[in-house]
């Protein structure tokens, strides 16, 4: 008979056998505060244009080589609980804005390691996070101070060129002028007059071969794919869009049919055919060019397509079918009926195009009725190609803010420390001890040009030195690193001085979510007392052993 081994009374008493509980400074905050600040110096060696690529290897062995913070945590599974706080938070930034990631993380990470310095001086953890508040509403109130530049033109391509390429410049430093004047023009291309911007409209096709400078913008839609009859080209083309395949009508149920003469065998066949031909020349007198089908088209119904002189495109995503009919202004049909004219697109050229050794659909749309673009972009290698994507997504994600509030602030770490200075004379202003976790909060903000410089090669904490001496200067608000000199140097980011140093620009709407979501994500992981982890229940096919101590 086994001996009953009573539980010690408490907290452990009323949960599962083998689960776990940290309490206190040492065992829950500390090590929250430790995870986050691990993963913080990850993201850090990624943050800026010079930031270093890191080679992820995903659960289903997929490689991934980026820069980008969004990427890089979506791919990571990270477990840890306080850590996972911190990349739920990025992920509201990156659903918010679309940009400006990693600066949530970094930002998070530096106030909890300033946090754990003002802990070890005794100060509570409500004070802290008290402290960060007060400093976060402050640092909001000062933001709209620094705003340096304001587009109100969103169709003024050469602006919007110049406001994108700070964005772009983060992911692919060297090809920015080639990239922002692609995204510039496919996002204005598309921009309605008086309806919200949609990223979705902008489309980008990956093909392998040749390089950057070979990409295009086209206005309209481009598929990976060959069409399916002999006929590869119509202009000025009505279109019909189906959902369903084009071939002969199948019936629900199966049956059986009895026929006893030849004559009644070529009869039986010959009206299944005669329909199929009724219904494309039907199409085709609609005035028809292309015809578009949402499953296989059958060998019967292409024979009559190549017949009528029609183009036939087959298109297996409903997702790609729904885009262009929005593209082509087009309704997509569930049957293969004859289409009325309001239910027809148009487009002006549906041709058959070969970049390298992959043919392509193209239906352009050169007008400005063109409702999608597609970026289709070149490159040598697919982890080059879907980097690429990634800069362009952050571009589009900043046209569609800035299509919204098209306010700027000054990039290179100018902000940062305009911000630092200023709340720092408001934590002389305060009396309790609240003013120490404001304060630290000003130092935090010097983690983001430091991590610019020292990723550039200089010296983080010369170049930060350079930039206080500036801003205390009455017209230095606008002064930032210069990730382009040789030793620790400072630049005016609102002049631009030609190629060299083009004017750097942060969006406000960015920078402002940014601040929130990293502080919200900071006081939240402070907060936090006590960790119970609970065991999970093993499955009915692999009970425990007896007296196991394994903690899944």
């Amino acid at each position: 008979m086994a001996l009953s081994v009573p539980k010690a009374p408490g907290v452990s008493q009323m949960l599962k056998e083998g689960a776990r509980m940290y309490t206190g400074l040492e065992e829950a905050i500390y090590r929250n505060i430790d995870a986050c600040k691990e993963f913080a110096q990850t993201m850090r060696s990624a943050y800026g244009p010079n930031g270093m690529n890191k080679m992820i290897i995903n659960h289903i062995d997929k490689q991934f080589v980026t820069s980008d913070a969004g990427t890089i945590m979506r791919e990571l599974d990270v477990e840890h609980p306080a850590a996972r706080l911190m990349v739920m938070a990025s992920e509201m930034q990156d659903a918010e804005v679309g940009d400006g990631t990693n600066f949530v993380v970094i930002f998070a990470g530096a106030l909890l390691e300033k946090a754990e310095e003002l802990l070890r001086l005794g100060i509570t953890t409500g004070e802290i996070a008290d402290g960060y508040e007060k400093a976060l509403a402050k640092a909001l109130e000062v933001l709209p101070k620094l705003v340096c530049h304001e587009i109100r033109d969103c169709r003024n391509v050469e602006k919007v060129k110049e406001c994108l390429k700070a964005s772009i410049m983060s992911k692919q430093y060297g090809q920015e002028d080639f990239l922002t004047d692609l995204v510039a023009k496919a996002c204005v291309a598309i921009l309605p007059d008086n309806a919200t911007f949609n990223v979705d409209n902008i489309r980008v096709c990956k093909i392998v071969g040749c390089g950057l400078t070979k990409s295009e913008v086209v206005h309209g839609m481009v598929f990976k794919r060959f069409v399916e009859g002999d006929v590869t080209y119509a202009e000025n083309a009505k279109i019909v869009i189906f959902s369903c395949p084009l071939d002969i009508i199948q019936t629900e149920t199966k049956g059986t049919v009895l026929i006893k003469t030849a004559d009644e065998l070529l009869n039986f066949s010959a009206g299944e055919e005669n329909l199929l031909e009724a219904q494309i020349k039907s199409i085709a007198d609609a005035g028809v060019k292309v015809v578009v089908a949402g499953g296989k088209v059958g060998d019967m119904a292409l024979h009559y397509l190549n017949k009528y002189g029609l183009v036939a495109v087959r298109l297996n995503s409903k997702f790609d079918i729904r885009r262009l009919s929005r593209a082509v202004n087009a309704t997509v049909l569930p049957r293969i009926t004859t289409p009325t004219q309001e239910e027809l697109g148009h487009c002006d050229k549906v041709c058959i195009e070969e970049l390298g050794d992959t043919t392509i659909v193209a239906f352009r749309n050169e007008g400005k009725n063109s409702r999608i673009s597609t970026i289709v972009i070149r490159g040598a290698t697919d982890n080059y190609l879907d980097d690429i994507e990634r800069a362009i997504d952050d571009g589009v994600n900043n046209f569609k803010a800035l299509s919204m509030d098209g306010r700027y602030l000054p990039g290179a770490g100018a902000t940062e420390i305009e911000l630092a200075t200023q709340i720092s004379s408001f934590a002389d202003t305060l009396p309790g001890l609240e003013q120490y976790a404001v304060r630290r909060f000003a130092t935090a903000l010097e983690v983001l040009p430091k991590a610019l410089a020292d990723n550039s090669g200089l010296n983080g904490t010369e170049a930060v030195n350079l930039l206080y001496l500036a801003h205390r200067e009455a017209i230095g608000k606008n002064v930032g690193v210069n990730i382009e000199a040789e030793k620790p140097e400072t630049m005016d980011v609102t002049e631009s001085a030609g190629d060299e140093k083009p004017k750097i620009y942060d969006l406000y709407q960015c920078k402002y979510w940014s601040l929130k979501y990293a502080v919200e994500a900071a006081v939240t992981i402070l907060k936090v007392e006590q960790i119970i982890r609970a065991k999970r229940a093993g499955g009915p096919t692999a009970p425990q052993a007896a007296g196991s101590d394994d903690e899944n």
